[in-house]
């Protein structure tokens, strides 16, 4: 019975652990590109799965999900819209603050919609948002989540009027975020029709 040459297990070894680098090195570089991506996001859905690799597949899939979305900026029209239409959210919430959370979060949802954004549910909408948007994701988990406490709350007691001046808070920061974006004119007419913004 002949016996292999000590040479040729060596070599085996060292292609073994090579790969293991390799691996190793793609695998660290996947991580770290998602984590600056994604930046706490990326921790939340760690925690959320209960797995680093399901995590990242999540946040993966993610990615490809919003690159085929046709996102796109508001026409000056759509922003002005906008724009009145958060002005009155603003100030119904003098008077009523939590009908005022109510409509912040609606108006939230036409916005992402006018954009491009599919608004089939809350949890698909911050994920989609999650990919462009890390970090003014969390604003709007955090704000849709108080309006969600009140709308199950008909007697407007669990929810402080403080929290409802939160959701506003955390409603106002994505939606400057997105409304930021408008298309410029591309006609001599547009153009001048357009109001300056």
């Amino acid at each position: 019975m002949d016996t292999v040459n000590p040479l040729v297990w060596l070599a085996i070894a060292g292609a073994v652990i090579a790969v293991l680098l390799i691996w190793y090195f793609i695998a660290r570089s996947r991580t770290n590109r998602l984590r600056q991506r994604f930046g706490d996001e990326y921790d939340r859905t760690v925690a959320t799965t209960g797995s680093t690799g399901k995590a990242e597949h999540d946040l993966e899939d993610r990615q490809r999900r919003v690159a085929a979305f046709d996102i796109r900026p508001l026409t000056a029209k759509e922003h002005d819209r906008f724009a009145a239409e958060w002005t009155e959210v603003k100030s119904i919430f003098v008077n009523s603050p939590a009908e005022a959370v109510l409509h912040a979060d609606r108006s939230i949802g036409a916005l992402m919609q006018a954009r491009g954004f599919p608004v089939a549910d809350f949890d698909q909408r911050h994920a989609d948002l999650t990919v462009d948007y890390p970090d003014v994701a969390r604003h709007y988990r955090e704000g849709h989540d108080i309006a969600m406490r009140q709308g199950r709350d008909p007697s407007g007691t669990e929810v402080a009027t403080e929290d409802l001046r939160q959701a506003m808070i955390h409603y106002e920061v994505l939606f400057n975020v997105l409304i930021r974006e408008v298309s410029k004119p591309t006609t001599q007419r547009e153009r001048e029709v357009e109001p300056a913004v």
